[in-house]
């Protein structure tokens, strides 16, 4: 039983060491599914474009121009120039959030009921007369007065669960001078954070990786580590 207890141990240890090490390549990189939809969207000769607040509640707000800068930094990466929302030939509406997050659990599964710490037992004598005419006593369970379910020296159970949650941007570009919509897109990814600093700009880069993109596409992007390349793959 204790080779049986050792190379269950290592076991779940190795998974753990295999999990732990999934996670840490997993942070290296950010994944963002990005749906992309276009209609004439003119080609950056001159144009001037303005970033505002899709949502009227963000307009003004101190961190939404924070994020708004890095729109307005791709947008004259691909050309095009900045000016007032009153002048300029492309209204480029905003928005992002995240989410309050949901619970995932997960198991090694290598949880197993330990004998040693298995349910005890108090008995109760029991008499009873055989065929033969003689008494005889049995001893049978009455209650469990003391049981556990996992070694301890195991960790405990096998059964974890942490928290994930879905983050979002929403892009629109419309010609100001006659409202017509040029350009839909939504960067959309799950993660272990909610801090919108972190998310914010990753899900922006990935809007902007291939802009404007195939029309009705959706594509996985991967950003960051900033040293490697941008990896995109059709969904």
């Amino acid at each position: 039983m204790n080779n049986f207890n050792s190379i269950a141990r290592a076991m779940k240890l190795a998974v753990v060491t295999l999990a732990l090490a999934g996670l840490a390549a997993c942070a290296s990189s950010f994944n963002a599914d990005v749906s992309r939809f276009q209609s004439q969207l003119p080609a950056p000769q001159g144009q001037t474009f303005a970033v505002v607040a899709d949502d009227p509640a963000l307009a003004g707000g101190l961190e939404f121009s924070q994020y708004a800068g890095f729109v307005a930094d791709h947008m004259k990466q691909l050309g095009y120039s900045e000016a007032s929302p009153e002048t300029a030939n492309l209204l480029v509406r905003f928005d992002y959030g995240v989410d309050k997050g949901r619970e995932r659990v997960t198991s090694t599964g290598f949880g197993y009921r330990d004998p040693f710490w298995s349910p005890w037992y108090s008995y109760r004598p029991v008499v009873w007369r055989g065929r033969d005419g003689r008494r005889y006593v049995s001893y049978l369970p009455s209650r469990a007065w003391g049981y556990g379910w996992y070694d301890p020296f195991f960790g405990g159970s096998d059964v974890s669960s942490y928290t994930v949650y879905t983050s979002g941007i929403d892009l629109k570009i419309d010609r100001r001078a006659t409202g017509e919509r040029l350009f839909e897109g939504r960067a959309e990814a799950v993660s272990t954070s909610n801090r919108l600093q972190y998310l914010v700009p990753n899900l922006v880069e990935a809007m902007f990786t291939d802009f404007p993109g195939n029309s009705g596409e959706t594509v996985r992007i991967s950003i960051k580590p900033e040293d490697q390349p941008v990896k995109r793959g059709a969904k």
